[in-house]
């Protein structure tokens, strides 16, 4: 199954609560840590709740 290479390019200081916690459920802390996630459809959802604070890269 193809992977993704997830990685926090903006910070979540000013950013909903909700938005937040999705952040944090991808696994994502600090600016620029990256995480590596399989490919799924509750994956896509959560990077497109956030997709203005990430940067996606297929692997």
């Amino acid at each position: 199954m193809a992977q993704l290479k997830i990685k926090l390019v903006k910070s979540t200081i000013a950013c909903k609560k909700d938005q937040v916690a999705t952040v944090r459920a991808l696994g994502l802390g600090k600016l620029n840590s990256e995480v590596v996630k399989e490919d799924n459809a509750a994956i896509r959802g959560m990077i497109f709740k956030v997709k203005h604070l990430v940067k996606v890269e297929e692997i």
